[in-house]
């Protein structure tokens, strides 16, 4: 079993506003027990300055390897973002591999990945991280030079020629996943055909968002209390309590410090989200972070582009208060803060769920027209075509015709319009 030493740098004392230490630590080792790796230490390392050639203060380096060299430590992960010199030098000094954050969730997420597609972003993210490193790898043919003046020395060759394999891989991956963009974008289509309103589920890693879907939609899709359980997008038909259809879409949770190259690789699967109508922002409110994540996220959407001019609608939803001190749960469960879109729920338990169909059923309510149809009772198949794009708020049968209160989406009803113009 690979033993790991878990550091956590601590900056406070070179910035001021900062995540709880502690709380960070525990993230970290969460993540590294994720992918089965044996945590035999961990700790949190105050850094008043950085060392730009091994991020640690000298004496905190020499004080670390008699650490790891005790506990004859396989790997250590560093909780930051850790240059290629940096990386190198420690694990010089430390003779063991070292791996920084972004190194970490790449190892997670090419452990988690099962789809085709999540695979490609998976290994495109990991391209990125590994050309910005070849240096390490090649460092010790820096000095050699060779006999053809201008002309770097064999190791500069081996790092070009390098590069150029991971650039021609990196093509080929783009080019496949622009061709998962348009597959589904094709079958997007048939669902613009059928109008089902859009929700998706956002939120921080392990925020309870797969659990959520699982209760709504009736499926069993694989959860588990550990950090990006999910990675493949799904999405599931669901009828809200008015009886009115709705898409419900799950995706890849999001985390502080998120890597850039992640980012950047996962926008395929992420965006479902720019085409939602409503976002449910998932919140663990019994994690002592939970405003940090919710910051988090928030700036991760930000990045991603994602809501523009205040659309898509975002409902807050403050997932595991069975987790609460029973006080707590129920004064959350009698405010009045559902009237600034923040519903308190239980999705393993179901508590407060129903609130927060409703609330998705009155938004989208809003956004459809209320239209009085009159239909001959030989018209089957325009009453069907109603039953199937809106909902039916009321019905009254007669000999010859059936009068109908149907609320749909006004690009329906101008399909209607366009499909059953004899009426």
């Amino acid at each position: 079993m690979i033993k790991v030493f878990v550091l956590r740098p601590d900056f406070s004392q070179l910035v001021r506003d900062q995540r709880n230490s502690k709380d960070g630590l525990r993230e970290a080792i969460s993540l590294t027990k994720s992918i089965s790796l044996c945590v035999v230490d961990a700790r949190i390392v105050k850094v008043r300055r950085k060392n730009p050639a091994t991020l640690f203060a000298s004496n905190t380096v020499s004080l670390l390897e008699r650490r790891i060299s005790e506990y004859t430590i396989d790997l250590v992960v560093i909780d930051y973002e850790l240059s290629p010199i940096q990386q190198r030098n420690l694990e010089t000094s430390w003779d063991c591999k070292v791996i920084d954050r972004t190194g970490l969730i790449l190892e997670i997420f090419r452990e988690r990945a099962n789809s085709h597609e999540g695979k490609l972003q998976v290994e495109l993210a990991s391209l990125e991280y590994q050309r910005s490193r070849l240096v390490r790898a090649w460092t010790h043919l820096e000095r050699q030079r060779g006999g053809r003046g201008f002309l770097g020395g064999p190791g500069e060759s081996q790092i070009e020629s390098d590069r150029r394999q991971i650039d021609r891989r990196k093509k080929q991956i783009q080019k496949s996943l622009n061709k998962v963009v348009e597959t589904r974008r094709l079958q997007r289509t048939p669902r613009q055909r059928v109008p089902l309103p859009l929700v998706a589920l956002v939120g921080y890693t392990n925020a309870g968002k797969s659990t959520l879907f699982n209760y709504l939609t009736g499926s069993n899709s694989f959860v588990a209390n550990q950090l990006f359980a999910t990675l493949d997008p799904r999405i599931r038909k669901i009828v809200l309590p008015s009886g009115l259809s709705i898409i419900l879409s799950d995706t890849v949770g999001f985390i502080s410090d998120i890597p850039t190259q992640l980012i950047a690789a996962f926008r395929a699967t992420l965006e479902e989200l720019e085409h939602a109508d409503i976002l449910l922002h998932i919140r663990d409110i019994a994690n002592p972070e939970n405003l940090n994540q919710k910051r988090d996220v928030e700036q991760t959407m930000e990045h991603l582009n994602i809501r523009k001019d205040g659309e898509p609608k975002v409902l807050e939803v403050l997932n595991k208060i069975d987790l609460l001190q029973e006080d707590i749960k129920n004064s959350l469960l009698r405010s009045d803060i559902k009237e600034k879109n923040r519903f308190p729920i239980s999705s393993h338990t179901g508590a407060g769920s129903r609130e927060l169909l409703t609330a998705i059923d009155k938004i989208i309510a809003r956004n459809n027209d209320v239209v009085d149809i009159k239909i001959p009772t030989s018209e089957g198949a325009a009453l069907a075509w109603l039953y199937r794009h809106g909902t039916i708020l009321s019905r009254t049968d007669s000999k010859e015709k059936i009068s109908v209160k149907v609320s749909m989406a006004p690009s329906a009803k101008a399909r209607f319009r366009s499909s059953f113009k004899h009426l």
